[in-house]
């Protein structure tokens, strides 16, 4: 069994079958012995150029130990399936399950958010408090 990576885009209006396309594409692998070692789905992004019309794709990463028999079957299945615009099959020396720089990247821009609205929302609480304060102290006076 060897390792591969698989990048596969599909056509933006078949993106609810994503999860069905995986799961099925996931058994072709495994029904041989093979296994996924990581699957991530990067979702709906902008391409870099325009493919037969089409400015956006949902994308799908898959790192997996299949035989060549399986390999096989799985590209003639993305060859024959209209909804996969593009694929990339790459053999790799060994398996890799750490997260990709892409959701490395998405999962630090979320924390980053979360954080700034946290703050955001501090800073909003100091201001009302010290407004309160004021308005006490103009009432007392």
């Amino acid at each position: 069994m060897r390792h591969y990576e698989i990048v596969f885009m599909v056509h933006p209006d078949q993106s609810e079958q994503v999860p069905g396309m995986i799961e099925r594409y996931s058994n072709t692998i495994q029904k041989d012995g093979g296994s996924v070692h990581r699957l991530e789905d990067w979702g709906r992004r902008q391409l870099a150029y325009p493919i037969n019309k089409i400015h956006k794709a949902h994308y799908v990463l898959m790192n997996v130990e299949a035989s060549n028999d399986a390999m096989e079957e799985l590209t003639t299945t993305f060859r024959y399936n209209d909804a996969v615009i593009r694929n990339l099959v790459i053999r790799r020396d060994e398996a890799v399950t750490d997260e990709s720089f892409i959701m490395k990247a998405e999962k630090e821009s979320r924390e980053r958010k979360t954080r700034y609205e946290e703050r955001q929302a501090a800073d909003k609480a100091r201001e009302e408090s010290s407004a309160e304060e004021k308005t006490e102290e103009a009432a007392a006076e």
